[in-house]
């Protein structure tokens, strides 16, 4: 699998009785960054700490640790954005192992060092990842160069939430993205072509250009968007130096200017006004003629 890691460590990793259970994972996930020309690694606490499932405010006790038990070497401390450089070392622990075994030969219940079990920081989450771990030993004729292979799975929750989108849903909001960066590319060079500045661009402004292509649409909301700027001067519009926000209040009635080629300016629908008036009137004048028309019939 593409996401696996694998990290290849001495066999005096499982052989050191010294070590904790932190403190093995630790040095495996030290061994998990080392390249093959160099020993020296230098992850941060934050990388270590994700790749062994550890809280990071017990990664430093740990390499304190494995420092004094002559696996490592620290250089640094780490901090301002530097991480420490951990040379990794393999120690000879033949007389260890001798003395371990030397130990349980004489008492098959020892009692575990008070050390072993360090206290957990308060603010740590101690949770076990659900990774499957694979240990292939090969045989070789010096055992203490053995290796071992630890393959350490991604967790299968993180790769869940770093899943992409559907792709009709990632190519809906691409489409309305470029629809809205047209829209706004049209308004603001009408804008600064009247205006000799440029128009304002907020947060407010933005959800105002998006909720204007989703009630016109995307082809037509770049030239409606323009037309509102060129052509439309109507008095409350020229007053508000043609905000978006009433480009949006009256988006399908300047989408209609915009279809049919002509503005409603204050003139014209005084006009129209007084033509409609007119027209009634005269409406009303016919059916008041014939209304006495048939009453003199009918005498």
């Amino acid at each position: 699998m593409a996401n696996d890691l694998f990290a290849v460590v001495p066999i005096e990793v499982i052989q050191d009785k010294r070590l904790t259970l932190e403190q093995t994972r630790v040095l495996v996930a030290l061994f998990s960054f080392r390249n093959k020309v160099t020993n020296t690694v230098w992850p941060s606490r934050s990388a270590i700490a994700e790749r062994t499932g550890m809280h990071p405010s017990n990664i430093s006790a740990a390499t304190t640790r494995l420092a004094a038990l002559g696996w490592l070497t620290k250089q640094g401390l780490g901090g301002l954005s530097k991480s420490t450089r951990y040379t990794l070392v393999v120690p000879d622990i033949a007389p260890i192992v001798a003395a371990h075994s030397a130990t349980v030969a004489n008492s098959a219940t020892t009692p575990l060092a008070d050390s072993a079990t360090p206290p957990v920081a308060d603010s740590a989450t101690r949770t076990e990842q659900s990774s499957e771990q694979s240990i292939e030993q090969s045989n070789s004729e010096a055992p203490t160069a053995l290796p071992v292979v630890i393959e350490i799975q991604a967790d299968p929750v993180k790769q869940k939430k770093s899943r992409k989108p559907a792709k009709g849903a990632a190519q809906d909001e691409t489409a309305l993205q470029a629809a809205c960066r047209a829209t706004w590319a049209a308004y603001s060079d009408a804008y600064c072509a009247r205006y000799g500045v440029e128009p304002t661009r907020n947060a407010s402004v933005s959800s105002k250009v998006k909720q204007f292509v989703i009630r016109i649409g995307h082809d037509e909301s770049p030239g409606v968007a323009r037309f509102y700027v060129d052509r439309v001067s109507e008095a409350f519009v020229l007053r508000g130096c043609h905000a978006l926000g009433t480009l949006l209040h009256n988006a399908e009635a300047y989408r209609t200017q915009w279809a049919t080629g002509q503005t409603m300016t204050n003139t014209r629908a005084q006009q129209a006004d007084k033509t409609q008036s007119n027209f009634d009137a005269a409406q009303g004048a016919k059916v008041l003629l014939r209304a006495r028309r048939e009453q003199r019939n009918a005498q």
